[in-house]
């Protein structure tokens, strides 16, 4: 079967009677706000997009047993913490929120706390015996037995289910959109990770990589076309190894493919993704993102560090040549796209001069944005078993400064060459700083501010950038 057919046919099942009925569903389900069965949950999300993604399957789940949607933590019945397990420093943040539940507990005993994703995979029942306030433990793969493990709490026993599945994709279930700007909207296609990065817990947290139906994802992205979204980012672990085979025609649907099915659902929808590695994006991947205007100009490209050395006992599985390779590419192909990255600074062994490596990549990419940490060491993890964390935490702290810093004038260089030109942008919501003024991303991911006048949230708007800093782009909006 050729590419084109193999499209053709996919799209064919996006609006099947049995979709369309499920996609009413989720429709009725979102507008549910008391609960049917008298009981109230409320849900906080930390850590990646995939997480806030869960916390959304974990809504439609609960609001399909008759659960109603609170915002108000201190009177819910069931308070729900979906946890991150990246660095330590995110693990603190939920157990100091842990303390101030646990005075809503002392006035409320009957109220049940759970803990959910990737601390509660890692910690297991040992979280329960850490944190007394805690009644349910349940992991990323789990989220269906919530209804049974909450009445199993409910009768005074703790529950835990933290058992990982190959096979679990929550491919038909509708999320339920929290705290929707009724504009963007995350699509899960794949779960877990096969890459075992030696720093890296979520192989151990999120199990083994796996990818969702084809069907099932360009039907989810119709419903949101239905119903006026106007851009879905598309998540993994790992984008690019996305592999779905058709069990009907055995044809397989790879990430380039998947984009480009979701690309042509309509060309009014924005299409963004995260995250891509290094090792795997391909150009055919590439040639799409330029062949679609409507597939966003930007890509995360996680670096890590600077210098094969680290990279190779970071186990990333490439080298400084072969990610500044493929930079060139994305650079060639899609000459306007913006690149983010990940660093890590102060990794097992790391000397000054793999810092320096680290900073001279910097100087050549010259990054729009990125993400920068002190290397955190996780249990379990390879680095954990076989390294020693040796930098000291004042070299840490230093080096992370300095690449903060360098990061700081790339990312006010680059928004710099955005002034005087013309974006179109999506008006996503009212900016932070002045209810006078909008604010939306353009295609590079840039966020823009401009004054409201009659625009509203879902609205394409052409953007003349007058002004910037290093995090945002500021303008007026032009015919």
């Amino acid at each position: 079967m050729q590419e084109n057919e193999l499209i053709n046919e996919l799209k064919q099942h996006v609006n099947t009677p049995l979709e369309e009925a499920r996609q009413g569903e989720a429709l009725a389900l979102e507008q549910v706000v008391e609960a049917q069965n008298g009981r109230h949950f409320y849900i906080e999300s930390y850590g990646c997009q995939m997480n806030f993604n869960d916390s959304e399957i974990v809504a439609s789940i609960l609001q399909k047993e008759g659960y109603g949607l609170s915002k108000d933590y201190e009177s819910a019945d069931i308070i729900l913490l979906n946890t991150c397990s990246i660095r330590d420093k995110a693990e603190q943040r939920v157990r100091n929120r842990l303390k101030v539940i646990n005075q809503v507990k002392k006035k409320r005993p009957d109220a049940l706390v759970g803990i959910l994703g990737c601390m509660a995979e890692r910690l297991k029942t040992k979280l329960l015996e850490e944190e007394q306030v805690v009644d349910i433990v349940i992991g990323p793969d789990a989220y269906r037995d919530l209804p049974n493990l909450i009445t199993e709490a409910g009768g005074g026993q703790k529950a835990v289910n933290v058992l990982l599945s190959r096979e679990e994709t929550y491919g038909d279930i509708n999320p339920i959109r929290l705290d929707s700007n009724g504009v963007t909207a995350f699509v899960s296609i794949m779960r877990g990770c096969d890459n075992m990065c030696s720093f890296c817990v979520v192989p151990f947290t999120r199990g083994r990589e796996r990818s969702r139906n084809t069907f099932s994802i360009l039907a989810e992205v119709q419903n949101l076309i239905d119903r006026n979204y106007k851009e879905v980012t598309l998540l993994g672990q790992n984008v690019d190894s996305y592999k779905w085979t058709n069990p009907e025609t055995n044809e397989v649907v790879n990430f380039a493919q998947l984009l480009e099915m979701v690309a042509q659902l309509s060309p009014e929808l924005r299409v963004r993704f995260s995250t891509s590695h290094p090792k795997d994006i391909t150009n055919e991947v590439l040639h799409t993102i330029a062949k679609y205007e409507n597939i966003c100009n930007y890509i995360h490209l996680p670096v890590q560090a600077g210098g094969s050395r680290i990279l190779k006992k970071m186990n990333r599985t490439y080298d400084r040549e072969w990610y500044l390779e493929r930079v060139q590419a994305i650079r060639k192909i899609i000459p306007d796209c913006a690149i983010s990255s990940d660093i890590i600074a102060g990794f097992c062994s790391e000397t000054e001069a793999d810092h320096q490596e680290t900073l001279s990549l910097m100087e050549i990419v010259q990054y729009d944005m990125s993400y920068m940490f002190i290397y955190s060491e996780r249990p379990k993890t390879l680095a954990a078993r076989r390294y020693e964390d040796d930098v000291p935490e004042a070299t840490k702290k230093r080096r992370l400064q300095e690449i903060i810093a360098l990061q700081t004038q790339h990312a006010l260089m680059r928004n710099k060459a955005h002034v005087g030109k013309v974006y179109k942008v999506l008006v996503e919501k009212e900016s932070k700083r002045s209810s006078d003024d909008l604010c939306g991303r353009n295609d590079q991911n840039k966020m823009v501010i401009f004054p409201r006048g009659n625009h509203q949230p879902g609205d394409y708007v052409n953007v003349l950038i007058e002004s910037c800093t290093s995090a945002s782009l500021k303008g007026k909006v032009v015919d």
